[in-house]
């Protein structure tokens, strides 16, 4: 498995990556919000707070609505929890999700949350009948 990188950043938001940290972790999906949107928000001060207030009005599809979405993407989060990671809280919204968890050694955060997404988005194209970025 890949080692933990401890603090690092991708451009924008600095990440900590550390096994048994407990971690808040938000990922939406694709047509949640115009990245202008969120590129302006970032450059605000209270940016956090304003990007989820933007994600709460229900841009998009919001397709984790739809029970079988919503339930494909809870289990998901569930499939290695225990081994990979502990799952202490979620909660899916109709266009994002919210958890907060601790990876497990040898385990990182990129990697798991990295899993959830992909894995969420090939099933649920296939279920809604569609392809691209979710």
């Amino acid at each position: 498995m890949t080692q933990p990188k401890g603090w690092h950043s991708r451009g924008y938001l600095p990440h900590f990556d550390s096994p048994e940290t407990v971690q808040f972790v938000t990922f939406r999906l694709a047509d949640s919000m115009p990245r202008a949107r969120i590129e302006a928000l970032r450059s605000m001060p209270d940016a956090m707070l304003l990007i989820d207030q933007e994600l709460d009005t229900g841009l998009g599809a919001c397709w984790l609505r739809d029970a079988e979405i919503a339930t494909l993407t809870q289990e998901t989060l569930l499939h290695f929890d225990g081994e990979r990671y502990r799952l202490l809280a979620w909660c899916i919204m109709p266009n994002h999700v919210h958890v907060v968890v601790e990876t497990l050694e040898a385990h990182t955060l990129s990697h798991v949350v990295k899993s959830w997404k992909s894995f969420t988005s090939r099933r649920a194209n296939a279920r809604l009948g569609r392809t691209g970025a979710f």
